[in-house]
């Protein structure tokens, strides 16, 4: 390949390709100005043709920013992020904007790092999981001058707008159903806690509310890394050889409760009548297993939907006035592992 292959192209080869100017070219692919419908098809198929892509730098240069959201989250195999994402996407799909995504890990240092390099692109509006950031990034989000939206939890206060659920009303809320269906020596089973805030804000609901009801959590186990369904069975093996007489056991993710489903069927153990058990999430994934593992929906796709939408309303002219602090209210599905009173 010569070098002249590797040049890239300019709107002068498009001018070229199509016979009109390249005031005329830009005009078009800007989509501004009056321009026949004739000239214009002629210009875009040109422009197709070659393989031509605006530089969007240029125009950004005037206006300071594109047409990119930055859309921050700790996971990509953690299943429940790709439905926000899809959320996200419906709303946007409908605009000039594009989400473009960075992964922090949990990891606060790295989610400095992606956003610092995220808003150095000078996008029109930020999308970020949580409401606990480091000093920095907070700083750094308050001083962006663009609309900024904490999704996933609402037990906090948000740096601009927020939408999400209650971790904490979320963890009582299974609690309560726990109790009310007779359970009392209960295992926890979930991520290992300081950098996941909403599993610990959910933990914290659910011992909180179980304390009122005079209940101890009987045992509990932590683990790190992905969700699956081989860690779900793993320590739900262990925690019965270690405490036999629970009678509910309690995950902070429907993947690793999944896994003990599957355990627990396999040994015969009757469920919910002598093990009751639930999850969290509503991962429409495990639909399939021979029982239906009860759960907590977190209202993954609404959160992304309402999220893109306020981002969109405020980058309107003049901007659309919309709430922008929204509590969504998950649910409990009973399935077939948890009693009803």
């Amino acid at each position: 390949m010569t070098a002249e292959n590797k040049r890239p192209l300019t709107l002068r080869d498009v001018s070229e390709a199509s016979g009109v100017s390249e005031m005329t070219v830009s005009r078009v692919l800007r989509n501004r100005g009056d321009v026949s419908k004739a000239t214009r098809a002629r210009v875009l198929a040109a422009a197709k043709e070659l393989g031509y892509v605006p530089n969007k730098i240029a125009g950004a240069l005037a206006s300071n920013r594109v047409n990119l959201i930055a859309v921050i989250i700790p996971s990509l195999s953690n299943m429940v992020f790709p439905e926000v994402l899809t959320g996200i996407n419906k709303v946007l799909e409908h605009t000039e904007l594009q989400p473009v995504i960075g992964v922090t890990d949990y990891l606060p240092e790295k989610e400095e790092r992606v956003l610092y390099d995220m808003l150095s692109w000078r996008p029109s509006g930020v999308i970020i999981a949580g409401l606990e950031h480091s000093e920095a990034a907070r700083a750094m989000l308050r001083a962006a001058g663009i609309p900024v939206v904490e999704i996933m939890d609402t037990d906090g206060t948000p740096i601009d707008a927020m939408v999400g659920i209650s971790h904490r009303r979320a963890g009582r809320e299974i609690a309560r159903a726990i109790v009310e269906a007779g359970y009392r020596r209960i295992g926890f089973l979930g991520t290992k806690m300081p950098l996941d805030h909403r599993a610990r804000k959910r933990f914290e609901g659910f011992t909180e509310k179980l304390a009122k009801h005079g209940i101890e959590i009987a045992d509990r186990a932590f683990y790190s890394g992905g969700s699956a369904l081989a860690k779900g069975r793993e320590m739900t093996a262990e925690m019965l050889a270690r405490t036999p007489d629970l009678d509910f056991l309690y995950y902070s993710n429907d993947m690793i409760g999944a896994g003990g489903l599957l355990y627990l069927l396999e040994k015969g153990i009757d469920i919910p009548g002598q093990i009751g058990l639930a999850g969290f999430n509503g991962v429409e994934l495990l639909q399939g297993l021979p029982r239906q593992l009860a759960t907590m929906d977190a209202c993954r796709l609404e959160i992304g939907r309402k999220a893109a939408e306020i981002i969109v309303a405020r980058l309107e002219t003049p901007p659309r006035e919309v709430e922008s602090q929204i509590v969504l209210t998950p649910k409990i599905s009973f399935g077939d592992t948890l009693k009803r009173d």
